[in-house]
């Protein structure tokens, strides 16, 4: 049986988040941070010499993806039902300037609708390289306790099948190979998640627009192609914009 087999569709939660820098600019950093950022970014490049203003030009740029140097201002996800014999998705996003209360939220539907690893699952792109350990990063450091479906530290990758990573399904075994969302759109035929604003764009949106309805649209833009995907690798038909439902 195929790993995107062994869950029931209504057992599955579909997610993606998004992340900026902890503050907008390398200046506002405390001088310990900075220096760690410095030091990060110089053994990244591997250039020990490397000038300040790259440094900081690099934190605005990039600062996000660590949880260390980020934060995450939304989560959204999906979940699929079947209604009158037709599948229907339902997203909702979770976003907030305060860390805690959007993390506190999230983690109070995994509690109450989620809990059981042998029998629900957490879905996204690239989810165990990215999403996962940095929902379980931000969580500890905003000293809130993981979930079940989240607690997998020192787990055996056997006992984290609750985890559906659909870029390592697409691997086949493939370790070298990263292949986007986007990519993966076009392949299959629907809709890309970048046509509006891409992961590149949400810091910027986020520190000078404050928008966070927009970043909350995109992720959700995300998820369906996520679940669209998804449903391709289970060789189901494509949902329609008819079948998808967002609460707000």
């Amino acid at each position: 049986m195929a790993i995107w087999d062994n869950f029931d569709l209504g057992n599955i939660l579909f997610l993606d988040i998004e992340t900026v820098p902890i503050v907008p600019v390398y200046d506002e950093l405390s001088d310990d941070m900075q220096e760690l950022w410095a030091y990060k970014v110089r053994s990244l490049r591997r250039q020990p010499d490397l000038e300040e203003d790259i440094i900081a030009s690099d934190f605005e740029q990039r600062a996000g993806i660590y949880a260390e140097f980020g934060k995450i201002i939304c989560i959204s996800v999906g979940i699929l039902r079947t209604a009158n014999g037709e599948l229907r998705l339902r997203l909702k996003s979770f976003y907030h300037h305060t860390e805690a209360a959007l993390l506190q939220d999230f983690c109070e539907l995994l509690d109450q609708k989620f809990g059981d690893p042998a029998r629900f699952a957490l879905c996204g792109h690239n989810i165990r390289e990215f999403d996962v350990p940095y929902l379980c990063r931000r969580l500890l450091i905003n000293q809130l306790p993981l979930p079940r479906l989240l607690d997998i530290a020192g787990l055996k990758p056997w006992e984290t099948k609750h985890l559906l990573d659909t870029m390592e399904m697409w691997k086949f075994g493939d370790v070298k190979s990263f292949t986007s969302l986007r990519l993966l759109a076009a392949v299959f035929g629907f809709a890309s998640p970048k046509d509006d604003i891409d992961g590149g764009d949400v810091s910027s949106v986020y520190w000078q627009e404050r928008d966070l309805e927009r970043i909350a649209t995109y992720c959700e833009k995300d998820v369906v192609a996520t679940v669209q995907l998804f449903l391709r690798f289970r060789r189901q038909p494509l949902l329609s914009a008819e079948q998808i439902e967002i609460v707000r």
